[in-house]
Parts: C-alpha cells; structure tokens; sequence
C-alpha cells in the first residue's frame, strides 16, 4: 500500500495543485490544522508567490479582520503607511506578530511598486472584526457607510443623520464588553437603540444598493465595493450582537454559524474580482459542517468553505493541510494506523496529495481518527476525505 501511497504524492508547488483540479478555480483555498505555525505560512507565501507567477493570481485572502484587512490593502497597493505600523494595525488574531505575514506584506509592496493598477497584487482579510471572546462595536463599519452615501446621495433619501447614529451607538465599550460572550444578560444587542439600528443599518444598505449606477459613476468600483464591505459587516456585526444577548439554547451555534456566514459573504466578494488564494483553518474552509463542543454542548454549523462551494461549485477548491509533528506542542510522530501515520512513513518532509487517489489505494482501511493532545491542533478527520480537492502534508512542524 506503500508504494500505492507514494504515488499520489507530489511536492507543494502551484503546477502539482493544478494539475488536482479540472480548471482554475477563482477560489483556491489551503487550510491549516492549527495557527500560529510560520512553517505552514511559509508554504502558504510559496505557492501565493507561484499562483502569482504561473497563474494569474492577484488576490490572497486571509482569515483575518475584513475591515483591518483594508490597511494591509492600501499598503500593498498604494505605499500608504509603513511597514511597522501595518503589522500593528491590519491584523487581527494577534497574526500581525508572525514573521512570515510581515514577509507576505513586504513582498507584495515590493511586487506592486512601479506596476499598473490592474496588474497590482491585493490582501483581504474574510474573517469578521470578531474574536473568541466577543464582537467590534458596528461603529467604524456603520459611520463609513453613511459617510460615503452621504457625500455622494441626496440628503432627503436617508434613513437618518450621522448624530442619529452616533447618539444610538453610544460608547464602544458597551458593544465589546468580553463578558457577554458567557452572559448574554451583558450584552447590548437587543437593546433598543440595537434594534433601531439593525434598521438604520439595512436602509443604508438598500440605499446603496439602489445607487450603485450613480456611485460607480461618480467614484469608482473600487470605492463602491468597499463600501459594500461595510455595509456587509455593519449589518452582520448587528445580527451578531443580536444574537449574543439571546437567551435560546441555540445561541452559540447561531453566533458560530454567524461568524463562517460573515466570512463566506466576504468570500463571494473577493471572488467577484477575480482568482484568489484564500488562507484559514482548515474547519473554516471545509466542504463538510464544522462541529466543535463549547460549554459542554455539541455544536454544529455550515463552515465558510461549504457555504462558497455551494455558490461557486468547481470554481472553488479545497487543499486541507495535515501534519505529523509538532514537538514543542507536544504532539507527537502519529500513530501508523491513522491518515496522518501512514504519510508520515513515507520519507518527504511535505508533499501534496491526490486525496481521490489516496482514498482509493486506502481501499477497505478504515484509518483511526487521530487524538491530539493539544487543543490548539485538530487532526484530519478521515471521513472528510472525500471532500477534499487535494491534502497537502507537512511532516514536522518546528518552533517559529
């Protein structure tokens, strides 16, 4: 079976995951299994730098904050800004402090300088402005989008001024107060001034939607387009909120479902301009439902992943990454009878996978599910296989 294994393999280069796929995909996305680990975003900048290359890639998109994410952009795009202060400011997640994101970032500037718009490489960020213990106030997303309809469309058709929705915002500390999470008697979002903005918030919306020919005219698409990421996140950070102040039992997997919704809306954005590479964990990009236990409670929700693929069909693949080692988390050589053990006999340190072909020389072999010892690592489930486009495997995993 060894040998028959061997086959499928071949290394992690931009060609190798084309020649897995029936055509391009305007979606290419490469998960992880844990974060944290340069050594697998080392990988991801390889084959970004290669689809760049070889493909006509332009975009890459990154779990990490949409509306940070727009600083990383007029960096790479434009020069605005230094090196420094973008790391600081354009992540979220703490990924600002990883080398190898700092390395993207400079690489791109450096591939962009002197080149003409359309040939300009971009960064998006598709994750909400939500972390695990909680959500951003609406504010930055909500007063943008007022303030670019308000320049540009006749006062008389808004819903309300910007001291309307400065008045009923109130300080952003009662939006981001952690313990809401946990207590949803905390939270502001089913307050009243919350709901009335819920409202505020879809007008504003509507409004932009039926003044699209006039906005694209009298600024630009781009413009327009980032002011549909406002509203996008202006009215899934309010529906997010709503749901954190919900007392029913299916609040958390709401919130969870929620957030995969907020990033696969951002993915069909970024598709609309063109191919992308799209870069997260491996339970946000899945074909599959996510599941996950949370307060002692199964949880189970449609992933990012599998809302785009039903949108997009073949125009979206899914390379899922899994790995042998890593040491310094106390996760060990696997064991031989899992997916994980029987790559890892085989002697590259990281190749990708025909999964199809790795299904089938598997044949009758019901591969363990591994167990990690390490929460921070979530080990391939070998039922997903089929799901798969291609599994790139990395064999150990040293400290960044």
């Amino acid at each position: 079976m060894a040998t028959d294994i061997k086959e499928t393999t071949h290394a992690v280069e931009a060609g190798s995951v084309m020649r897995l796929l029936s055509a391009r995909p305007r979606l290419l996305a490469l998960g992880e299994p844990t974060h944290g680990e340069d050594t697998l975003l080392d990988l991801r900048n390889e084959l970004f730098r290669q689809l760049v290359e070889q493909e006509g890639y332009r975009t890459i998109a990154i779990e990490s904050d949409c509306m940070r994410g727009l600083v990383v952009d007029d960096y790479v795009t434009s020069g605005t800004g230094t090196l420094d202060e973008v790391m600081e400011h354009g992540f979220s997640h703490g990924w600002g402090t990883s080398a190898a994101n700092r390395e993207l970032v400079r690489w791109m500037r450096a591939y962009n300088d002197a080149r003409p718009a359309p040939e300009r490489l971009r960064f998006a960020g598709f994750d909400g402005p939500l972390e695990i213990t909680g959500a951003a106030s609406p504010r930055r997303a909500l007063t943008a989008l007022h303030g670019y309809l308000s320049a540009r469309v006749d006062a008389g058709l808004f819903p309300c001024t910007a001291e309307t929705l400065d008045r009923l915002l109130g300080a952003d500390d009662r939006w981001t107060n952690t313990a809401a999470m946990m207590d949803p008697t905390r939270s502001v979002g089913k307050s009243a001034e919350a709901n009335e903005l819920r409202l505020l918030a879809d007008d504003l919306v509507s409004l932009l939607d039926e003044q699209t020919p006039h906005l694209i005219t009298a600024t630009s698409r781009e413009d327009w387009d980032r002011a549909r990421l406002y509203g996008r996140t202006a009215t899934g950070l309010l529906r997010y909120h709503s749901w954190m102040a919900d007392t029913a039992p299916s609040r958390m997997t709401r919130l969870v479902g929620l957030r995969d919704q907020m990033m696969a809306d951002n993915l069909l954005a970024i598709a609309e301009r063109g191919p992308a590479l799209v870069h997260a964990h491996n339970g946000h990009l899945q074909r599959e439902k996510s599941t996950m236990r949370m307060g002692g409670r199964p949880l189970e929700w449609w992933s990012a992943g599998a809302l785009v693929s039903a949108h997009l069909g073949q125009e979206y693949a899914f390379l899922a990454t899994a790995l042998g080692t890593i040491r310094h988390q106390g996760v060990d050589t696997p064991a031989p009878d899992s997916v994980e053990g029987v790559l890892y006999a085989l002697p590259e340190d990281r190749y990708v996978v025909d999964a199809a072909r790795l299904a089938t020389a598997l044949g009758d072999t019901r591969p363990a599910p591994r167990v990690s010892p390490w929460f921070g690592y979530a080990p391939l489930d070998p039922a997903h296989l089929a799901g798969f486009d291609g599994l790139v495997f990395v064999k150990d995993v040293p400290q960044s």
